[in-house]
């Protein structure tokens, strides 16, 4: 079943993770009417290679004119022609944004399909979605919708004091120019009392209209407090799950919605105490509640428009280099990093010449980090409304670099004891935001970034991005890693989990969670034991030169650049000791095997079989690991069908028969053969006996025969395990 096919029989819950990254940029019917052509383009390597991209843009262009000609459906036939034109207006001179907008969406449905099928969901993603929210959201609509709705009757009833006070007005200017010899007569008497009484019912609008007034400010301020904060909290709490994997963040436009509308009450509002003092320059009295309440009035409603419109102001995209896109907040210096900040309230009268400045490590405390740097280009852009965005106001900078600063010659920078990848910065951001004579200094900044020089350095970089936004929400705490906190297994095994359905479309279950849980904990993987930092990614394994994540993160590669269809498939157990290997392979039939990632390489894979003798126990046989080097000219799945062996001066045959548990191997492997079979030289080795086992080949004696023999053909390695 193709991929489409698949998410559009997901829930709708999934379904509308799917809608928020489709996109102008990539419309959803682009994917619908090229769905089986768009999966067969390897874009994730077009993103990379421009030459390529430039051709796939155009193979895509032809597509899309191709399906627009046949399309019978004249309203359907005129959207796809429109699409048509602003796709090849829009890349035309930027072929590579458009293959890595279109990788990126392709991922994102896989991560999407991966944790639709886990039957359940880990802690940290319960809580981000969990059932009361929708019922919060709600709350929340309908609370703003009240509020909104008591600010527009106050307009009527501020307009009709003032109704009130002009009626008075003319009638006691009125009284004021008749002849003051008429002072004692009836009719004057009855004038004055009317007058008083009008006046007694002005006093009494005029301190109801404030008692409304106070009331509708408290609920405001009762709304922010204790909802609107909160989620927005929340968001960025969700935002930093995203950024290593969790789910797609979405959100931000309803929170708009909710920030825009309070806006607005709290703007009315100030217009109408506005209002109230003029009404007072005309009719004032003794013991006037307007003048003794309205200031105190006026100062909490610009309080809250003050805090509401700086909290406003957020990053909706992290630092990231569009190089690689699932890996945001780690930054190399010299080459481009995109990010965007977006103002959640959005209002007609808002002056939108807002600029936006930004700077890197802002006010850093000295000695704080051991490198400083500084942006080698231009820092400074003005914010705009995002037609395509629901209107919003934002700006995203693009084309940002890093460079680092040289200390003089014979000076050092500071030396402390954290890594390159260890140490954190932070990107700020700086604008005015100016209306109805309110002046409001905006400021944010991005989670902790990592900068790296090499790309040697990017899988450290990630893990402590990883590390940092799995155990902490606070955005500004650079020192994180002076101290790092512990995590939990469930925490850390969910992140893991994402990492693989994230980059390779498909997370773990609990089998393989339960393997890596046992290499970092041992026996101690039952208990509610807490990993340390320097155990997961500083620490060599016992008894091999590497961390836990260094060797996690070259089976990602591995996967990633080798093996994904055969991992989407879930062919691959990957994650299996070799106890557990033997138990599952004692009691099946002959020339069963399975597929497992090697323990003692960096990015290896292997297989092992089962052959059952006719008398005696069953003896296992794997062969030595295919690495990156191996699997980049031979694909994995052509060397499961014509890998052979031969004993005893025998007929070549493959020993492979069945994928565990049972499933024949061309059943499993054969959508994914090459179409030529391997024609290489009929030259093969003979496997050690069995009754007398011999040590795996080493990668260099592999190598040297492998110059020489066809790959496909050696029982490279075989031995009893």
């Amino acid at each position: 079943m193709s991929q489409w096919k698949q998410i559009q029989q997901l829930d709708i819950k999934f379904l509308e993770q799917v809608d928020y990254f489709y996109d102008d940029n990539f419309p959803m019917e682009v994917r619908q009417v090229l769905a089986t052509w768009i999966e067969g383009q390897d874009w994730e390597t077009a993103s990379n290679h421009e030459s390529m991209a430039a051709v796939l843009f155009n193979n895509f262009l032809i597509q899309l004119e191709r399906q627009c000609s046949q399309e019978q459906n004249f309203l359907h036939r005129h959207n796809l022609k429109r699409i048509y034109q602003q796709l090849q207006l829009k890349y035309k001179t930027n072929t590579l944004h458009m293959a890595t907008i279109i990788s990126s969406c392709l991922r994102e449905e896989r991560r999407i399909i991966s944790t639709a099928s886990m039957q359940e969901q880990g802690p940290l993603e319960k809580s981000l979605q969990n059932s009361e929210a929708f019922e919060r959201q709600k709350n929340m609509d309908n609370r703003v919708a009240i509020i909104r709705s008591s600010v527009q009757m106050m307009d009527q009833t501020v307009k009709y004091l003032e109704d009130v006070q002009d009626d008075f007005d003319f009638r006691y200017k009125t009284l004021q120019s008749r002849d003051p010899a008429e002072k004692n007569s009836q009719c004057m008497k009855q004038e004055v009392l009317t007058l008083q009484e009008m006046l007694n019912h002005l006093d009494f609008k005029r301190k109801e209209i404030l008692s409304k007034m106070t009331d509708i400010i408290k609920e405001i301020d009762s709304f922010v407090t204790s909802q609107l904060n909160p989620e927005l909290m929340d968001w960025k709490r969700r935002q930093q799950i995203a950024c290593i994997g969790g789910p797609v963040l979405t959100g931000l436009d309803q929170l708009q919605n909710w920030f825009t509308l309070t806006a607005q009450s709290l703007f009315q509002i100030k217009r109408q105490l506005d209002k109230l003092g003029e009404l007072i320059l005309k009719v004032t009295y003794e013991s006037d509640p307007i003048p003794i309440q309205k200031p105190q009035m006026e100062e909490q409603v610009k309080y809250l428009i003050y805090h509401l419109i700086k909290s406003s102001f957020v990053v909706e995209k992290q630092p990231c280099m569009p190089t690689h896109p699932q890996k945001p907040l780690i930054i190399k210096t010299q080459v481009q990093f995109t990010t965007k900040v977006r103002l959640l309230v959005k209002l007609p009268e808002v002056d939108y010449q807002l600029k936006v400045k930004t700077t890197f490590d802002k006010d850093l405390p000295p000695g704080r980090v051991n490198r400083q740097f500084f942006i080698l280009t231009n820092n400074t852009k003005v914010m705009d409304v995002e037609e395509s965005s629901n209107g919003c106001l934002s700006v995203e900078f693009r084309h940002l670099q890093l460079k680092e600063k040289k200390y003089p010659s014979g000076t050092k920078g500071n030396e402390g004891p954290l890594t390159v990848t260890e140490e954190l910065h932070s990107l700020s951001f700086e604008a005015q935001f100016c209306m109805q004579g309110m002046n409001i200094g905006l400021a944010t900044c991005s989670l902790p970034l990592v900068v790296i020089s090499n790309v040697s350095q990017l899988p450290g970089g990630w893990a402590s991005v990883m590390w940092y936004n799995l155990l902490t929400d606070e955005p500004e705490n650079l020192a994180f890693f002076s101290s790092p906190p512990r995590a939990s297994w469930s925490q850390l095994s969910e992140v893991l989990s994402w990492q693989f359905s994230t980059f390779a479309g498909r997370g773990l279950n609990k089998e393989q969670l339960s393997m890596l849980g046992e290499k970092l904990l041992g026996e101690l993987l039952c208990l509610p034991h807490h990993i340390y930092w320097s155990k997961f990614c500083k620490e060599n394994i016992p008894g091999k030169p590497f961390s836990f994540w260094q060797w996690l993160d070259s089976i990602l590669e591995l996967i990633k650049k080798h093996l994904l269809p055969v991992w989407i498939d879930g062919y691959i157990l990957g994650f299996v000791s070799k106890e557990t290997e033997r138990a599952l392979l004692r009691e099946k039939e002959s020339g069963t095997f399975l597929l497992r990632f090697s323990e003692s390489h960096l990015g290896g894979i292997t297989f092992t079989w089962v052959e059952q003798p006719e008398n005696g126990e069953a003896k296992f046989i794997s062969v030595e690991p295919y690495t990156k080097n191996r699997l980049s000219a031979l694909p994995f799945a052509d060397i499961i069908r014509d890998y052979k062996v031969i004993a005893d001066g025998t007929v070549p045959e493959s020993p492979l028969k069945f994928l565990y548990p049972d499933m024949p191997k061309d059943e499993a492997f054969g959508k994914h053969y090459n179409s030529q079979q391997n024609k290489g030289k009929e030259r093969l080795l003979t496997p050690p006996q069995c009754s007398s086992p011999e040590p795996p080949m080493s990668p260099g004696m592999f190598d040297i025969l492998n110059e020489q023999i066809s790959p496909f053909e050696i029982a490279s390695a075989v031995s009893v395990l």
